[in-house]
C-alpha cells in the first residue's frame, strides 16, 4: 500500500468543495471517529446519536453538515453531506496503489495475449490465450485470468481472483481476493432420478468502474450474457446467478444471492443476507432491507423489507404457533362470519 500523505486541513477543505471555519494550518495524517481521533486527525459527524462525542472529540478538525455549523468551535469544514465529504477525505489520504510496470519472472503469460503499457503482472499468474488486459492494471499474485479475458485500462485484481473464459471488464474495476467471474451457472435438467448439465455458452459483462468483494461469484449466462453494468459495487461473498441483469451504480451488501434471469432495476440497494428468487424484476430506485427474501417482483420504487423483528425467545415461540394455526383461524373467522351474516338476515 501507498505510504499514507500528509495535508493540510485548508487544502483538503479546497479539494472537497467545502468551507472552512477555522484555523486551516493544521497538518491531518489520518481520519478516525470522533471517538478516537486524535489531533492530528480529521473526524466527522454524520449521526446526531453520537452529537456528545463531538464535545470531547480530541480530533484536529471535524467535517460538519451545514445545519451543524454551530455545534463546536473547533477547526471544522462545512459541508453539504459530511459522509460522502468522508470518503473524498480518506482517498486523498491514503490513496490507491500504482502499479509497478512489469511481469514477474514465475507469471505464464500466453504468448497471444496482450498486456498493456504501465501494467503489473504478479508472481504465479497465469494469463490465457487471447486475453486482452489494458494500460495501467494490476494482476496480483495468484491470479487466473482465462481466455479471450477482456480487462480494461486502470482496474486491479487482487490476489487469487480467478476470470474464466471470455470474460468482459470495464475500465477501473475494483476485484477483491478470491472472486471469481464466469464460472458456470446452475443449470441441470432432470434425467430420470438424476440430473444432466446444460452448457452454459453466455457470458459475463462487467461496465467501468463496478467493485467486486471477496469471495463474490458472478456465473457465466446459459444462453444470454450476465450482465454488471457501469458502477456497481458488490460486497463480500455475493451470488450473482446466471443470465442476472444488475443496473448500473445499485449495491448489494455481504451475503445477498441473486438467482438466476433476475433483472435489478438502477441505483438499487439490497441489505445483506437478502435472496431475490430467480426470473423476477426490480425496477430502479428500490431499496431492500436486510435478511429478506423477494419473492415477486417489484415495480415501483421505494423501500422494502421482510425482516421478522428479533423478539424475546418465548413471545416468537408463542407467536409462531399462532403463525402455524393461520389457516384454522381464517377458517373459524369465515364459518362465525357466515352464523353472523344468517343471523343479521333472520332477523331482517
Amino acid at each position: 500500500m501507498p505510504a499514507p500523505r500528509t495535508y493540510l486541513l485548508a487544502e483538503i477543505a479546497r479539494r472537497i468543495d467545502g468551507e472552512l471555519l477555522g484555523d486551516g494550518n493544521p497538518e491531518i495524517r489520518g481520519i478516525a471517529t470522533l471517538r478516537h481521533a486524535g489531533p492530528d486527525d480529521l473526524s466527522f459527524l454524520t449521526q446526531s446519536r453520537y452529537r456528545a462525542e463531538l464535545a470531547t472529540t480530541r480530533a484536529g478538525a471535524v467535517l460538519l453538515a451545514r445545519e451543524d455549523r454551530d455545534a463546536t468551535q473547533r477547526a471544522r469544514i462545512i459541508c453539504a453531506d459530511p459522509y460522502l465529504a468522508y470518503a473524498k477525505v480518506a482517498a486523498l489520504l491514503s490513496p490507491s496503489p500504482s502499479p509497478v510496470p512489469g511481469t514477474h519472472g514465475s507469471a505464464v503469460v500466453d504468448p497471444q495475449a496482450s498486456v498493456g503499457s504501465g501494467t503489473q503482472i504478479g508472481a504465479f499468474c497465469s494469463i490465457g490465450k487471447g486475453a486482452v488486459i489494458g494500460n495501467d492494471v494490476i494482476v496480483a499474485p495468484g491470479c487466473v485470468i482465462g481466455e479471450n479475458v477482456h480487462i480494461g485500462d486502470g482496474s486491479v485484481l487482487h490476489g487469487n481472483v480467478t476470470i474464466y473464459v471470455g470474460v468482459k471488464i470495464g475500465q477501473r474495476a475494483i476485484i477483491h481476493a478470491g472472486a471469481v467471474l464466469g464460472s458456470d451457472g446452475f443449470g441441470m435438467a432432470r434425467d430420470g432420478e438424476g440430473w444432466r448439465k446444460i452448457p452454459q455458452t453466455g457470458g459475463v459483462l462487467i461496465g467501468n468502474d463496478v467493485e467486486i468483494g471477496a469471495n463474490t461469484t458472478v456465473d457465466r449466462g446459459a444462453l444470454d450474457d450476465t450482465v454488471i453494468e457501469d458502477g456497481v459495487k458488490l460486497d463480500n461473498q455475493i451470488q450473482i446467478g446466471h443470465n442476472v441483469h444488475v443496473g448500473a451504480h445499485s449495491a448489494f451488501a455481504g451475503c445477498v444471492g441473486i438467482a438466476g434471469s433476475a433483472r435489478i432495476g438502477r441505483r438499487c440497494t439490497i441489505g445483506g443476507g437478502s435472496v431475490v428468487l430467480g426470473h423476477l424484476e426490480i425496477t430502479d430506485d428500490v431499496h431492500v432491507g436486510a435478511a429478506t427474501v423477494v419473492t415477486k417482483s417489484i415495480r415501483r420504487a421505494g423501500e422494502y423489507v421482510g425482516l421478522y423483528p428479533l423478539q424475546d425467545r418465548t413471545v416468537w415461540a408463542r407467536n409462531a404457533a399462532l403463525l402455524r394455526n393461520l389457516d384454522k383461524l381464517e377458517k373459524r373467522v369465515r364459518e362465525l362470519e357466515a352464523v353472523l351474516a344468517g343471523s343479521k338476515k333472520s332477523r331482517s
